[in-house]
C-alpha cells in the first residue's frame, strides 16, 4: 500500500518513512505543503500523513483543497499541539485522525493500518479473495487454511491485488502502487515478484489464484 508522507522536520520524517518502510509500505516523503499537492494529485495514495506546521501551505490548508477537490482519501494529522480546539479545527478541515508529537511508532502504525480499513472490501483486517485470506494487522496469509510465508514486499504485492478482486491490473499500476516515484515501469520487476508469489500460494493447489491478462497485466480471482 503507498502512502504520502507530508513532515518538514528532517529526523522525524527519516524516522517515520524508515518505520513504515520496514513495514512493507510504500512511501513517498515530502517536506513542505505544495509539493505535497502535486504529489497527491499525480499519485493514488491509501492514506496521507500530513503534519499540520508546514512551509509554504500547512496541512491543514493542504487537507482542505484536496478534500475541495473531492480527494478522500483518509488522512491522519501530526501535531505538537494538543488542544482539543486543536483537534477539532484539524477534524473538521478533513482529518481522519489525530496524532499528537511525539508519538510511538507502534501507535502510528495502528492508525494508518486503521485509516485503510474500508467498506466494502476493506472492512476490518481480513481480506478474503476465494481460498486465500490476509489478515493485514497481523501480516499472515493462508490459502485454504495453510500458513504462506510472505516477505514484506510480497506481501504489499498480494494485498494491492486483494485489495481488487477481479480487476486487471497494469505492471504500472502495481509497481508505482507498491513501489513509488523511483519505480521504472519498463523494469521487469512486478513480473519478478508475481512470479514469487504465485510459488508461494499456489503451492499445493490446482487452481491458481493469479491470472495474467496478457499486454495488460495481473489479476486476483475469485472463483
Amino acid at each position: 500500500m503507498r502512502l504520502l508522507i507530508v513532515e518538514d522536520e528532517p529526523s522525524i520524517a527519516k524516522f517515520v518513512r524508515q518505520g513504515l518502510t520496514e513495514a512493507g509500505y510504500a512511501v513517498d516523503l515530502v517536506g513542505d505543503g505544495r509539493s505535497a499537492l502535486t504529489y497527491a494529485i499525480s499519485a493514488d495514495y491509501d492514506a496521507y500523513v500530513l503534519d499540520i506546521m508546514l512551509p509554504g501551505m500547512n496541512g491543514l490548508e493542504l487537507l482542505r483543497e484536496l478534500r475541495r477537490q473531492g480527494d478522500k482519501t483518509p488522512a491522519l494529522m501530526l501535531t505538537a499541539r494538543d488542544t482539543i480546539d486543536d483537534r477539532v479545527v484539524g477534524l473538521d478541515a478533513g482529518a481522519d485522525d489525530y496524532l499528537v508529537k511525539p508519538f510511538a511508532f507502534p501507535e502510528l502504525l495502528a492508525r494508518v493500518r486503521a485509516l485503510m480499513r474500508r467498506p466494502p472490501l476493506q472492512t476490518g483486517t481480513v481480506l478474503q479473495v476465494g481460498d486465500l485470506e490476509m489478515d493485514t494487522a497481523k501480516r499472515e496469509v493462508r490459502r485454504n487454511g495453510r500458513f504462506v510465508d510472505l516477505s514484506p514486499r510480497e506481501f504489499a504485492v498480494l494485498e494491492y491485488l486483494m485489495r481488487h478482486p477481479n480487476q486487471v491490473l497494469s505492471r504500472t499500476q502495481i509497481g508505482e502502487h507498491v513501489w513509488n516515484f523511483d519505480f521504472y515501469n519498463e523494469s521487469n520487476v512486478v513480473d519478478v515478484y508475481i512470479g514469487y508469489l504465485r510459488r508461494k500460494i499456489d503451492k499445493g493447489s490446482d487452481q491458481p489464484r493469479i491470472d495474467t491478462i496478457r499486454g495488460v497485466g495481473y489479476r486476483i480471482n475469485a472463483r
